[in-house]
């Protein structure tokens, strides 16, 4: 399924095809089960993305400036 998401990083729009059901994704925003009990086959960036919208490169990249901030 192609999700559309809005990173809370920047805004960018960015897309993923993730393999899930739009059954499976309406489920989980219903709030019944956590993430991982869902989508066990996701990896994390990949479910980070359904939550946060933010891709593996915006969540390396602004958690790389923290850590060189320390």
């Amino acid at each position: 399924m192609l999700v559309r998401k809005t990173s809370i990083f920047t805004g960018k729009i960015s897309e993923m095809d993730l393999p899930i059901t739009q059954e499976q994704y309406d489920y989980w925003q219903s709030g019944a089960e956590v993430i991982q009990k869902v989508f066990p086959h996701l990896t994390p960036y990949q479910r980070e993305f359904l939550m946060t919208g933010a891709t593996q490169e915006e969540w390396d990249k602004t958690f790389a400036e923290e850590e060189e901030e320390e």
